[in-house]
C-alpha cells in the first residue's frame, strides 16, 4: 500500500482542527505542505502544525513531486479551477462541501474525474462518522419499520453558533459560497439524506432574504420525495431569535421515530419497544473516519465513500431549492 502525500490548498478555519492534522493520525496518509495565498498565514500554520512545506501559490504547491494527493479546502467559488487543474496533473483529490457554486459547475468536475480516470472524494464526511453509520443501522434494521416522512429543521440566529467566524465572512457572499448559511451546513443534512433513501425523484423549493442583513438568502424551505416513495421536508432560517435555534432530524416510520441533531451527539428512537438513546462521544477531528476511507479509496483498497456523481445530485437539490436550478 502507498502512502498518500497531502497538500492542502487553503489551510483556513476549516483545516485547524475538523480536518488538517488527521492526515497525519490516519494510516498510511501525510500531511506534506499547506498552501494559503496569504504567505504569513501560510507560514505560521505549517510552523502550529508541523508541517515542513508551505506555499503561497497554488500551482507551485502543485509542482511539488513529493504530493500525489489535493486537499481543496478554500471558499467554493475556487473548488473548480484548483479541482480540474489537480485532475489534469493526476493527482487524487479531496473536496470540500459545497463541492462547487452550484449543479453545474459540478457536472463540468465529474466530467473530468471521468477524462482523466481521476479519483475524487467529496467532503461529506458525517457518512463516516459513527453516530450517523448508527441512525442508518437503525434504519437498515427496519427498527421503525418503513420510513414514511422525513422533518428537518434548522433554525439559528443571524450569526448562528454552528458557524465558524471569520473576518471577511465569506460564507453570506454568494459569488464565494454559492449563497448563504444554507450552503455552509445544509449539505450536511441533505447529503445524509442521498445516502440513507437512495435517489430522488422530485424536489423543489424557495428561498428568501428576510432580513435583508448580508447578500445571501436567510431563509430556504424545500421537499425531496425519493424514488421507494419516502418523502424529506426541510426548513433552514437563519434570522430567528436566539431563544429559537433548533436543529432536529425526525425520521417518522410505520412502527416509531428516530430523532436527532446533525450538529450534536444524541440518537433518540421509540417504538414499540419502547424509547431508547445513545449518545456518542464527539470527535477530536470530525473528518478522520472519513479521512481514512478516501486514503483507503486512493489505494485502490475501498470503494469511494462520496463521489463527485452523488455531489451533482446534491447540487442539482440545493439550486432547486433556492431558484438556481
Amino acid at each position: 500500500m502507498a502512502v498518500i502525500n497531502w497538500g492542502i490548498i487553503g489551510c483556513g478555519d476549516v483545516t485547524e482542527v475538523k480536518s488538517g492534522p488527521a492526515f497525519n493520525k490516519v494510516p498510511d496518509s501525510r500531511l506534506i505542505a499547506v498552501m494559503r495565498r496569504d504567505a504569513a498565514k501560510a507560514a505560521d500554520y505549517a510552523e502550529r502544525h508541523n508541517v515542513g512545506k508551505w506555499y503561497s501559490d497554488a500551482a507551485e504547491l502543485m509542482n511539488d513531486e513529493e504530493i500525489n494527493a489535493i486537499y481543496i479546502a478554500t471558499p467554493p467559488s475556487s473548488h473548480l479551477e484548483y479541482a480540474l487543474t489537480a485532475l489534469e496533473k493526476g493527482f487524487n483529490v479531496y473536496v470540500e462541501k459545497p463541492v462547487t457554486l452550484n449543479a453545474a459547475e459540478a457536472q463540468q468536475m465529474a466530467d473530468a474525474v471521468k477524462q482523466h480516470n481521476g479519483r475524487l472524494t467529496v467532503a461529506h464526511y458525517r457518512r463516516a462518522q459513527p453516530m450517523f453509520l448508527f441512525i442508518k443501522e437503525l434504519l437498515d434494521k427496519n427498527t421503525i419499520g418503513e420510513i414514511r416522512t422525513v422533518q428537518i429543521r434548522l433554525w439559528q440566529s443571524a450569526k448562528p453558533a454552528l458557524i465558524a467566524n471569520t473576518a471577511d465572512n465569506w460564507r453570506v457572499r454568494p459569488e464565494l459560497s454559492g449563497g448563504g448559511y444554507f450552503h455552509d451546513l445544509a449539505p450536511h443534512q441533505l447529503d445524509l439524506m442521498l445516502y440513507y433513501f437512495g435517489e430522488p425523484a422530485h424536489y423543489n423549493g424557495y428561498a428568501l432574504n428576510q432580513a435583508g442583513l448580508t447578500a445571501a438568502d436567510d431563509h430556504v424551505g424545500g421537499y425531496v420525495v425519493f424514488k421507494n416513495k419516502i418523502a424529506v421536508n426541510g426548513s433552514w432560517c437563519f434570522n430567528v431569535a436566539e431563544s429559537e435555534a433548533i436543529d432536529k432530524c425526525e425520521i417518522i416510520g410505520t412502527k416509531g421515530s428516530i430523532s436527532f441533531a446533525f450538529f450534536a451527539h444524541t440518537v433518540s428512537w421509540k417504538n414499540e419497544e419502547g424509547d431508547k438513546s445513545v449518545t456518542f462521544e464527539p470527535l477530536q477531528h470530525v473528518q478522520q473516519p472519513m479521512i481514512e476511507q478516501v486514503v483507503k479509496c486512493f489505494n485502490g483498497e475501498a470503494p469511494n465513500p462520496c463521489t463527485i456523481d452523488e455531489a451533482v445530485v446534491l447540487m442539482k437539490i440545493m439550486d432547486a431549492f433556492t431558484g438556481r436550478g
